[in-house]
């Protein structure tokens, strides 16, 4: 038998689910690739068996691996046939419960497969400067939001008749746009960094490199430009004060909603992040980055995870290894607030990752 490694053992993982999750009932490589391909197009057999190939293992995306949990947490499905991956939705708690230990299982799995082995020194190179460097003599665009007038007018420091005003406060997210803007300028010295209200970008900033702050509630340019990519996430605005919204992702097996987290005070614990690298549509040489969250705190979480001088370069590595030079990208994450602060996310903890999307992924 071939010595053990990760790759290996995340194969050897896989092939045991299916031939011995359920004493008695061994799963064919067929019955698994169409329950997992949703009924509408079933995954190839052959593309299974790369998956549980010991010998030469290919590592499923994370999408797939998120179906594996889900479909292994009850076997409620493969209570009829074919087989079937259930929604989200329809999981009892204690089936909630085994899809999350075996989603954490599979993707630590998965993450130590991606790692780097010891003596491996042919990394994917990593940027000068780190992941927010753009390349000399290049413009980055930051595209921020401004306040509805309703939460405006009775602040004078927002109204510019007023002797005290400051244009800073009437940005949405001012927090993570100091944060930002800092570090820009820092690791790209010979670019010239830019902050706008999206309303006032011009024709020539959207064809620079893009940095989109805040959420789809108020900042119609993410709105826009989240409308015109191929991702399988979408954000569910807040139409009332009192919605929390959340981001719902799509999938094979139906839809997820990722939502904040309040304890009985209405106070915010727990927020949801996007952050999306791709493209940008308006100029195929230029990048577009969203920092992303439900609330502000998740905005700076997001902001905050490659910039953070304790996280950027272990999660600048994470996104490396997981996503090499990929054309597009995206992660939704977990953003903890303790005290009302925000913290940084650590996404080499897959706990803290609740979806992961890699453009071209199978």
């Amino acid at each position: 038998m071939l010595p053990d490694n990760p790759r290996r053992a995340l194969a050897r993982r896989l092939r045991s689910l299916r031939e011995e999750h359920w004493p008695g009932l061994g799963i064919t490589q067929h019955q698994l690739a169409e329950a997992l391909g949703g009924g509408r197009k079933p995954l190839s057999v052959s593309l299974i068996s790369s998956w549980e190939n010991t010998t030469k293992p290919t590592l499923p995306p994370g999408r797939r691996l998120e179906a594996y949990a889900t479909f292994f947490a009850t076997m409620r499905s493969v209570e009829t046939s074919p087989y079937r991956v259930l929604l989200p939705s329809q999981l009892t708690d204690e089936e909630r419960a085994n899809r999350d230990a075996l989603r954490q299982e599979l993707f630590a799995l998965r993450d130590l497969a991606t790692a780097e082995p010891a003596g491996f020194t042919d990394a994917p190179p990593r940027p000068t400067g780190g992941f927010w460097h753009f390349g000399d003599e290049n413009i980055v665009t930051i595209v921020c939001a401004q306040l509805p007038e309703k939460l405006l007018k009775d602040f004078s420091y927002a109204n510019p008749a007023s002797p005290d005003y400051v244009a800073l406060y009437t940005y949405t997210d001012p927090d993570a746009l100091i944060e930002l803007y800092g570090h820009l300028r820092m690791v790209n010295p010979a670019n010239q960094v830019n902050f706008k209200p999206a309303q006032e970008l011009t024709p020539d900033d959207y064809t620079s490199h893009l940095v989109l702050l805040g959420g789809v509630d108020w900042n119609f340019v993410t709105r826009d430009l989240l409308e015109r990519v191929e991702l399988p996430v979408r954000q569910v605005a807040r139409v009332k004060d009192q919605d929390i919204g959340g981001f719902e992702v799509r999938s094979d097996s139906g839809t997820e909603l990722f939502t904040p987290q309040l304890d009985g005070n209405g106070q915010l614990t727990e927020d949801v992040g996007h952050f999306y690298r791709g493209r940008n549509p308006f100029n195929a040489k230029r990048t577009v980055t969203i920092c992303n969250g439900m609330y502000g705190r998740g905005t700076l979480g997001v902001v905050r995870a490659l910039t953070d001088a304790r996280f950027r370069d272990r999660n600048e590595t994470f996104l490396m290894r997981h996503f090499g030079n990929a054309p597009a990208f995206s992660i939704l994450t977990r953003v903890k607030v303790m005290m009302g602060q925000a913290l940084t996310p650590d996404w080499t903890l897959p706990e803290n990752r609740v979806h992961e999307w890699l453009e071209g992924s199978a």
